[in-house]
């Protein structure tokens, strides 16, 4: 063997070790004409190269050459290989038959150690394919010779081959060994690519042991390791899709999907990644609740995984085509049937979907009345509940609270939805991001539903109210994960900060910045991507919500807690010791109201649209008999605390002629109110009050406010800088923040306070030790939240609530800046006397003018909580 000729098989490894430079060499091998072997490898190796990274129909060009020209070498062990490497890339091209007889004839021609390496790659078919036993006895086989051979490269490969299928399997302890000892191996050797695939598998087996954090801090490795590369990452795309599902980020996995495709389709890479893309993208969008679009995702990934003879895909492929189709309002006996069948077919496959297949035939059947068949498919689906990561058990569980349902057993819906619901609690609090918390409780929208429902028909409302708090603003039960040490994180919201006010300078100065923009989008991703890798380390509230505990705590105030079942909204009146319900309106004309309501206080937000005042009243009041109904007449004469669900959480609750003059407050959860009412002020805390750039009136009720305390600490101008303000905020016994706000609803965790350096975001309030006791927002749009999960809220306001906070004052509409200056001063007079914050914005609202602005203004604040 000469130089040259160790020189040009060097190149067959380097493909996976620095890809750009071996595509390089190979060429230059065939322009110095080369003899038949050397000429086979440098085509095989451009073959690898444009069939992994690049355009597979060039790959085939290069792959029959070098097969060709392996055959003309009279290299029975070249051409065993070569056939390995082009069968690949015919199954992935989706002609799944030549593929196979590749194989077969690359099985044949090869021996010993070259047949090994066919196997393993004819098992990375199976897999592909979906042929998952056939996969573990070629691999099986193949690990035997490589390892004999001290085949370090190859071993690893195949280690993490099968701990991959036994992924698809279900055996994530047998995957955790192999990808273990792959992993090992791997350290010994220059492998790069091959490192970043390891990194990869091992995000992958931590999303299937049910580790969400650790699953994406490892797949954005993998991505920077394939960025080194310069490597397209179409199967690292895949899998974040999966686990982003996971995390409740379902339009997040639809744009990576979609975009994906897009790249794929622009450099004519594999069919058979193009179809799991579109496969991923059907389910992402289903999750987000874009019916049509899954429909249209899946009925093409069908196609595709039909044609590649891809049977195990397609069954998975057409399940999702099904949910969606039943999502859009579909429903039959032959969808029960489709779904059926999808079903045995999955646990023929053994794929831990089978039981999700088997669910939905179940409750299709259940809305036809089909009882017998229900229970069939039902008790099938209910088997996975003791058994497997979170999302399989709820499956389970619902499963198992249908069929209870079916048999008409309260106690049988409420154990299994309270069983799954704690299997969701346990997955959400190894969830360190607040966010993630919050979008993760989607996953038990049905079994909560099912609970109201059950207890509704047969239990009384203390149950019902119970029951409405097991599921409502849970993330608020405890503080999210703070990541002080997180260098990474803290540069990346200064630079975030920095990049979006020379953003906002540029703006003003009427400057184009399309460029800051795109950088500031790329530092919110940043930032989002570091604290989705946060672990929970936050135990939740293990005091269950305590109706009678709550009764006891009330006095003589009145709670209400706004239930909707089945589109109506249900008012359970708390306090005098019981609880009691009354029927509200329908939720969907609530809504409609509450818009009208919105827009009308923005006009009233400026001068010039008294008007309108009379017509605002008027749908307050429309509001108050859909919101509150019969309840309205027996609220009692003291203090009332609203609980509404999330999607009300914009309504102005003191413009209800009810309780207009009443002592107000608002809370996301009965339970929430009851933390805040229990949680102490600190000892000699100090007052703090700030004032942001940009204000119309300069934020002039804060020297006001400052003058009268001649102890607090103002900040302003300069001084209110973010580092600044977050050291003087950490402890305060009260806050007073004057600065302009912006609502987020693309990403609410980036809502804002405008300081002098930039936005201070709903992530910096998260890094404080102790939020203020009290905090008052004086600006527009400061109590927008977003409804997100189950019944979950993200803002500025529920940012504080887990935090310390007892007590906040903001608002859900525009408001006159001019007109908030009377109101706030007001309002600090009747807490320098004493009063709570519900009962000084009730007498502030009384004190200021009586025109249309002022009025709307009064309106447009809240006090949450129970300071």
């Amino acid at each position: 063997m000469t130089a040259a000729s160790d020189s040009v098989l060097e190149l067959l490894p380097m493909v996976f070790a620095a890809p750009m430079e071996a595509l390089a060499r190979a060429e230059r091998v065939l322009e110095t004409g080369p003899p038949p072997l050397h000429a086979s490898i440098a085509h095989q190796v451009i073959g690898i190269w444009q069939r992994d990274f690049g355009d597979l129909r060039i790959a085939l060009s290069h792959l029959r050459r070098a097969r060709d020209l392996a055959a003309r070498a009279d290299s029975a062990e070249r051409e065993a290989d070569v056939l390995a490497t082009l069968g690949v890339a015919l199954v992935h091209a989706g002609r799944t038959r030549q593929g196979l007889t590749a194989f077969e004839q690359g099985v044949a021609r090869g021996t010993g150690h070259t047949r090994a390496r066919v196997l393993y790659r004819r098992a990375y078919v199976w897999w592909v394919l979906g042929r998952h036993r056939a996969a573990l006895e070629d691999v099986r086989r193949a690990i035997a010779v490589l390892r004999q051979a001290d085949d370090v490269i190859w071993t690893a490969r195949a280690l993490t081959l099968r701990a991959t299928v036994h992924l698809a399997l279900g055996a994530v302890d047998r995957a955790d060994a192999d990808f273990t000892a792959a992993e090992q191996l791997w350290e010994t050797t220059g492998q790069e690519h091959d490192k970043a695939d390891a990194v990869e598998s091992r995000g992958l087996a931590a999303f299937r042991s049910g580790d969400i954090p650790a699953a994406l801090r490892l797949l954005d490795e993998a991505e920077e390791r394939y960025a080194k590369l310069g490597t397209p990452t179409f199967m690292l795309n895949i899998r974040r899709c999966e686990v982003l599902m996971a995390a409740g980020l379902a339009p997040e996995a639809l744009a990576e999907a979609d975009t994906a495709i897009t790249t794929l389709d622009g450099i004519g890479g594999q069919s058979t990644r193009k179809a799991e893309l579109l496969l991923a993208a059907a389910r992402a969008a289903r999750s987000a609740g874009e019916a049509h679009t899954a429909i249209a995702r899946a009925a093409v990934a069908v196609r595709l995984f039909a044609a590649q003879r891809r049977s195990w895909w397609e069954a998975h492929a057409r399940l999702v085509l099904i949910e969606a189709r039943v999502a859009s309002g579909r429903s039959s006996g032959r969808l029960v049937a489709d779904a059926a069948a999808v079903a045995e077919r999955l646990a023929s496959f053994g794929s831990p979907a089978a039981p999700e297949a088997s669910l939905l035939a179940g409750r299709m059947a259940l809305g036809l009345g089909w009882t017998a068949d229900a229970e069939r498919h039902l008790a099938l689906a209910a088997r996975s509940r003791n058994a497997g990561p979170p999302l399989a058990r709820m499956t389970g569980w619902a499963a198992q609270a249908l069929r209870a349902r079916a048999a008409g057993s309260v106690r049988g819906v409420l154990e299994a939805c309270r069983r799954g619901l704690d299997v969701l609690d346990d997955h959400r609090m190894t969830l360190g991001a607040s966010e993630l918390r919050a979008r993760a409780t989607a996953q038990g929208a049905e079994l909560a539903a099912l609970a109201q429902q059950a207890v509704l028909a047969r239990g009384g409302p203390r149950r019902l109210l119970e029951w409405s708090e097991r599921w409502r603003a849970t993330v608020l039960s405890a503080p999210p994960t703070r990541p002080p040490a997180d260098p990474s994180l803290l540069s990346g919201l200064t630079a975030f900060r920095e990049i979006a006010a020379r953003a906002e300078a540029a703006r003003m100065d009427g400057r184009p910045v399309p460029a800051l923009e795109r950088e500031q989008r790329r530092l919110e991703r940043e930032i989002r991507s570091r604290t989705h890798h946060m672990h929970g380390a936050a135990p939740g509230d293990d005091r269950r919500f305590d109706s009678a505990r709550l009764l006891a705590r009330l006095g003589d105030t009145t709670l209400v807690e706004l239930a909707v079942l089945d589109g109506r909204v249900h008012v359970l009146l708390c306090g005098q010791g019981r609880v009691r319900r009354f029927e509200g309106g329908a939720l969907a004309a609530a809504l409609t109201e509450a818009e009208h309501v919105q827009a009308g206080l923005r006009r009233l937000a400026h001068p010039g649209a008294e008007a309108r005042l009379p017509l605002v009243e008027a749908a307050g009041l429309r509001l108050q008999e859909l919101l509150l109904g019969g309840a309205v007449r027996r609220l009692g004469s003291g203090p009332v605390v609203i609980v509404p669900p999330g999607a009300l959480h914009r309504v102005p609750w003191a413009l209800l002629p009810a309780l207009r003059d009443r002592v107000l407050s608002v809370s996301p959860s009965a339970g929430s109110w009851l933390r805040a009412r229990e949680t102490e002020a600190p000892p000699g805390g100090p007052q703090v009050f700030v004032r942001g750039p940009g204000l119309a009136t300069g934020g002039a009720e804060v020297p006001d406010l400052a003058g009268r305390n001649g102890a607090a600490t103002v900040l302003e101008h300069d001084e209110a800088r973010v580092p600044r303000v977050l050291r003087e905020l950490d402890g305060a016994a009260l806050a007073h923040i004057a600065a302009h706000g912006t609502f987020r609803a693309d990403s609410p965790m980036f809502s804002s306070l405008r300081m002098a350096d930039g936005p201070l975001i709903v992530h910096d309030f998260e890094r404080l030790a102790r939020s203020p006791y009290r905090i008052i927002l004086s600006s527009c749009d400061t109590a927008r939240l977003a409804s997100v999960g189950a019944d979950e809220l993200l803002g500025l306001v529920t940012a504080l609530l887990p935090l310390g906070t007892a007590g906040v004052v903001a608002s859900s509409a525009p408001v006159n800046d001019a007109a908030v200056v009377p109101l706030m001063l007001a309002l600090h007079k009747g807490l320098d006397a004493g009063l709570s914050l519900a009962e000084a914005l009730r007498d502030a609202r009384a004190a200021v003018p009586g025109d249309a602005v002022h009025q709307a203004t009064g309106w447009a604040f809240a006090a949450f909580g129970a300071a």
